[in-house]
């Protein structure tokens, strides 16, 4: 499996706005598990993404989903910077199989 974990900020006070978009835009993927999109409880501006993908092409392979480059499309201009990207090797856990 993959795994992504990024951490990137809003630009100040559209947080909410940010996430409704990508909550709009969120439509199944192949190959991906796991989606979450989360605030960062400790930055009014902060926001989290993780991801679960079976493989790092099926991630790669998204980007070209006409739905989700409009939602990257529409974010783009609500995000201030980019502060983290992890990548990981999930094994396991509650809802991943």
């Amino acid at each position: 499996m993959y795994g992504l974990i990024g951490r990137f900020r809003a630009v100040a006070g559209k947080r909410d706005e940010l996430i409704a978009v990508m909550l709009e835009g969120s439509v199944p993927m192949a190959g991906c598990k796991s989606y979450v999109i989360a605030r960062d409880p400790g930055s009014a501006d902060g926001v989290w993404i993780t991801e679960v993908w079976d493989s790092p092409e099926s991630h790669k392979a998204s980007l070209a989903i006409p739905q989700v480059k409009a939602t990257i499309a529409k974010a783009m201009p609500l995000i201030a910077g980019f502060e983290e990207h992890i990548e990981t090797e999930p094994v396991g856990g509650i809802g991943i199989q």
